[in-house]
């Protein structure tokens, strides 16, 4: 007999377009670089680019 396990729920497929990045691991450094990748949808960048994200959505719309 098997034991009863509840099935996981269905990740939600998110394209690294539409997502915002809420979670990020380290997957990789070397001497002037540190790779991430997100949680939700798998996507691997610099973790400057991350940095350089959340400046970009805390602008000011009207400031370009």
């Amino acid at each position: 007999m098997t034991p009863n396990h509840p099935a996981e729920p269905a990740k939600q497929k998110i394209t690294p377009d539409q997502c915002k990045h809420p979670e990020v691991q380290i997957v990789s450094r070397d001497e002037d670089n540190e790779y991430v990748e997100c949680k939700a949808c798998g996507d691997i960048f610099e973790s400057s680019e991350f940095k350089d994200m959340a400046i970009e959505e805390k602008k000011d719309p009207e400031e370009e």
